[in-house]
């Protein structure tokens, strides 16, 4: 029977979602419980997508398939029965055997969390140190190029450029935050981002808001396909996603592609 779980995690102590030899993931310690729930037999877990070393989830999906017999209610109990303090399924539903955690997502929603005030000691995991302010009007206007449908080639590490870098983003905007009063929130709406691609983005615009460069200089990087001398990765503590939307989870057919 496949189940679709849905899970938040503190990214601070892992070494990324993804199952690693001789590190402790978030996959690893899903896979543990979730085989341990199934009697020992091995599970695989495929979430919709992986985030890396110290990025953290409010929202997070995945499937896995299990042979004993078990109630979704059951299962989010035996679950985070297992899972270590900072893991936790919120959900877990019974779905079809067409559904794939990966291809029935429609849109993803990621934050970017940087403090601009006096340094936080009880934050430095949760969100990215600055402090310094920064020009908050400029890479307002800046971060408006991000919206729409380009190849974000140029904002993708090297090692991790594929072939189609095509991304079509909703919305992107910065707020203050609600609490901290120091800390800005970047948010980034889409239906996809490449690897690092988020955190390459807000490098470029805290880049805009120092006065480094003119905020006209974004449209010029994306457009051009090449990251340069400019490229600039924010640190990955102040990343987290936010929020996935799915198609109906219990949609029967082929399974759709993506990217």
């Amino acid at each position: 029977m496949r189940f679709l779980i849905h899970f938040s995690y503190d990214g601070s102590m892992f070494h990324g979602y993804q199952t690693q030899p001789g590190y402790r993931t978030i996959q690893e310690e899903l896979e543990q419980a979730a085989t341990k729930i199934n009697d020992g037999k091995k599970v695989k877990i495929t979430a919709s997508g992986r985030t890396d070393k110290g990025v953290h989830a409010y929202h997070q999906v995945a499937h896995l398939d299990m042979e004993v017999t078990i109630s979704e209610k059951q299962l989010k109990r035996a679950m985070n029965r297992y899972l270590p303090c900072d893991i936790h399924v919120f959900k877990a539903e019974i779905v079809s055997d067409y559904f794939h955690a990966r291809y029935f997502v429609e849109e993803k929603t990621y934050e970017y969390h940087l403090n601009m005030g006096e340094y936080n000691p009880l934050r430095r995991n949760y969100c990215y140190q600055h402090n310094y302010p920064l020009n908050l009007e400029a890479m307002e206007e800046a971060i408006k190029y991000f919206v729409g449908t380009h190849d974000f080639r140029a904002f993708v590490t090297d090692n991790s450029i594929k072939d189609n870098c095509v991304r079509t983003i909703t919305k992107a905007s910065i707020r203050k935050d609600d609490y901290y009063q120091d800390e800005i929130i970047f948010t980034f709406v889409g239906n996809g981002f490449l690897r690092y691609q988020v955190r390459n983005m807000v490098g470029i615009l805290i880049k805009v808001g120092t006065g480094k460069i003119d905020k006209t200089l974004v449209k010029e990087i994306l457009d051009s396909k090449i990251r340069g001398k400019h490229g600039t990765t924010a640190k990955a503590e102040g990343l987290y996603l936010k929020n996935i939307k799915l198609r109906s989870v219990n949609s029967f057919g082929k399974c759709p592609k993506k990217f």
